[in-house]
């Protein structure tokens, strides 16, 4: 008896709380599927394109090592990029390669390219540096 009434009073609180509950939204038509989106962007625009670059190769390469973009590469920023190869700079063969080992040998070369001592290389002192192309084997003599 106690649960029948307790029912009853749930179902008529709930049906007072749906009396008084706003309409159902209308729903809006489907949009199609096949349809493509329509923005209209106004006036705006986009960014530019980017340029295609007006360097040489050794500009390119230079400019790899000028991090500062001053035109002069300094002796941390020659050494900053100096990371790969380490197999040749490897002088005792232990195939571990010590900080002296690379710093010593990078710069040495810092310090043959820099013609006048003044611890910056000038774009042409740095051309100096760059590596000899290798020579391609001919084409098979067949």
């Amino acid at each position: 008896m106690a649960l029948a009434g307790i029912g009853m009073f749930w179902w008529q609180g709930r049906a007072a709380v749906e009396q008084s509950a706003p309409p159902p939204p209308v729903a809006a038509p489907a949009p199609d599927p096949e349809a493509l989106p329509i923005a209209d962007p106004g006036s705006l625009t986009g960014p530019a394109p980017p340029e295609m670059s007006d360097l040489s190769r050794e500009e390119q390469r230079f400019f790899r090592y000028d991090r500062n973009r001053d035109r002069l590469i300094t002796r941390n920023e020659m050494l900053s990029t100096r990371t790969e190869g380490f197999r040749a700079l490897d002088k005792d063969g232990n195939n571990l390669l010590t900080f002296e080992e690379w710093a010593v040998s990078t710069v040495n070369r810092f310090e043959k390219a820099d013609g006048d001592g003044d611890e910056r290389l000038t774009p042409r002192e740095f051309a100096a540096t760059a590596p000899k192309p290798v020579a391609k084997k001919p084409a098979c003599k067949c």
